[in-house]
């Protein structure tokens, strides 16, 4: 057995890139005490609103960054359903089940009203179909708003009662992020090489939201791209970049190999109650007929990249 330690600069890069990703859903369930307020931040004035089709945005004063998130919350909503293949939603967010979008005046009024920790640029929240932050933050059209929506579409559609791994979750939410495609597949190929990709059964048990230890250092077990047994010691930040990068992997694999339709019954199948592993029996019956198939040729996908 090889013993490998993984503590390389392209790790650290991972981490700088794709953490933030999953601050606003790690935020949701790391901490459930600090919900977005049902009876908003007060103000001397009252929130203004813009209304869409599918999405009700509330703001204070200028309109200007608001109209843009309505505008571009629209475009995500058709092309997140459309990539998911979860068609039935091109009439589902309507009337009053429009999804809210509150939108602060800065920074410190969102933390102020949402309780959220001094970094948090963002946050949603599922059962009131929710999201939440603040005038001109960074990336919020490129980023973080398709990110949110993505988690609510997805969440919407398997619910929370069937065996929905966390990686899944979390990969949809990122795929959504377009623009990053590119550098997420150069960085998983890169993981790929260096033998630092995390197992699928490793991916299965781990519960991310515990890694909170950014100096203890982690023992995973995995293989080398040449099939061989392997041992990875890795920092908190390293395991939680790499479970990351190796969940929208996983997630594009599936969407860019076989297409959305199938990729939408595999999530009706988790839906109705079905196992990982049955569930990609079902919806790739002549691909992925195991989750050892399923980690196979997800490796053959990211050395190809």
């Amino acid at each position: 057995m090889s013993h490998k330690v993984r503590e390389k600069p392209v790790l650290r890069t991972v981490f700088l890139l794709l953490i933030w990703c999953g601050i606003s859903f790690f935020l949701t369930i790391r901490y459930p005490h600090y919900p977005i307020p049902s009876t908003p931040y007060a103000y001397a004035e009252e929130w203004l609103q813009i209304s869409s089709d599918h999405f009700l945005v509330f703001y204070f004063g200028d309109d200007k960054f608001p109209r843009d998130v309505s505008r571009w919350a629209e475009y995500y909503y058709q092309r997140i359903a459309t990539e998911l293949g979860y068609p039935r939603y091109s009439e589902f967010w309507t009337w009053d089940k429009r999804v809210k979008i509150y939108i602060y005046p800065d920074h410190d009024s969102f933390l102020k009203a949402t309780g959220q920790p001094t970094w948090s640029q963002g946050v949603a929240e599922y059962n009131r179909k929710q999201i939440a932050s603040y005038a001109w933050s960074n990336d919020f059209n490129e980023a973080l708003l398709p990110h949110e929506m993505a988690h609510l579409i997805f969440r919407d559609f398997v619910g929370f009662r069937g065996e929905v791994p966390l990686w899944l979750d979390e990969g949809v939410a990122q795929w959504a992020e377009e623009a990053k495609h590119r550098q997420i597949k150069a960085m998983s190929k890169k993981l790929y090489e260096d033998d630092g990709l995390l197992s699928l059964k490793d991916m299965m048990g781990l519960d991310i939201r515990k890694v909170s230890s950014t100096d203890k250092v982690y023992i995973r077990a995995t293989r080398t791209k040449e099939g061989d047994p392997s041992v990875l010691f890795l920092s908190g930040d390293n395991l939680i970049s790499a479970y990351y990068l190796q969940a929208v992997s996983l997630v594009g694999f599936l969407i860019e190999s076989y297409g959305s339709l199938s990729f939408a019954d595999f999530c009706r199948e988790l839906r109705d109650g079905k196992s990982l592993e049955d569930a990609l029996k079902a919806a790739y019956p002549t691909h992925l007929r195991s989750l050892g198939e399923f980690e196979k040729k997800w490796r053959e996908y990211v050395a190809k990249q």
